[in-house]
């Protein structure tokens, strides 16, 4: 799976790229990430990305020209155009849905914001899939960005260690919350394992941990239940 990064400042991806699961997927051609410069598409000496929103207010707004540019440059570096993406406070919140809908698409390409934000004639023109991580303002997309990625590669085949990993996560399969887990020591500070895990009865265990997923959900996000299906909440 290919992901292409359109931002102000590739650097910040270095650290995350060299690191754990991504890397090796990367290493094994499991995952492609890219990484565009809006700047290399900006004329002039200094290569200038923005400019003052007409109307007045604060701050600085990244202009149409480069970014139309450089989204376009990068579609044609293969056959497959790619799903653009921009990293907006506005857009459709990323949940385990929607990372379950992007882990489909061949190519993803990520517009990552910076300042007040893009020129609106971008969203217009371009017509990418707007996407929000939450109900709070980053400085900018590339964090939002990493969290497309690192919540996508999960579900891509061969990524993961243990292939069963990513299906009984949080918020996947039954919707539900992950139920407790633990490893040795068994008992640490007072704190003990449940004896149901170490018995070696795999029915009990699969039915304590049901039960604990639906009681964690209750108690945290009672908002996730209505979601689940009846067979689980019939546990």
């Amino acid at each position: 799976m290919r992901f292409d990064v359109l931002t102000l400042f590739p650097e910040i991806f270095e650290g995350y790229l060299g690191q754990s699961i991504l890397k090796l997927a990367i290493q094994r051609g499991l995952v492609d990430v890219r990484l565009h410069n809006f700047r290399d598409f900006a004329p002039g000496k200094h290569h200038k990305v923005d400019d003052k929103p007409f109307g007045g207010g604060p701050g600085m707004l990244i202009m149409c020209p480069p970014v139309f540019d450089c989204v376009e440059a990068v579609q044609s570096q293969c056959e497959t155009p790619g799903r653009l993406i921009m990293m907006t406070p506005q857009g459709r919140t990323l949940d385990q849905s929607l990372v379950e809908e992007l882990a489909q698409i061949p190519r993803l390409m990520l517009l990552c914001g910076r300042y007040e934000g893009f020129d609106d004639r971008i969203r217009q023109g371009l017509e990418p899939l707007e996407v929000s991580v939450g109900d709070f303002i980053c400085n900018g997309g590339e964090v939002p960005a990493m969290l497309i990625i690192d919540t996508v590669i999960r579900l891509i085949p061969g990524v993961l260690g243990d292939e069963t990993s990513s299906r009984y996560d949080s918020f996947s399969s039954s919707g539900l919350l992950e139920h407790p887990q633990y490893t040795r020591p068994r008992e640490y500070r007072g704190m003990t394992v449940p004896d149901v895990l170490l018995n070696g009865d795999h029915k009990a265990i699969e039915k304590w941990q049901q039960e604990q997923s639906l009681a964690r959900t209750a108690e945290r996000r009672q908002d996730l239940l209505g979601k689940a299906s009846g067979e689980n909440l019939s546990h």
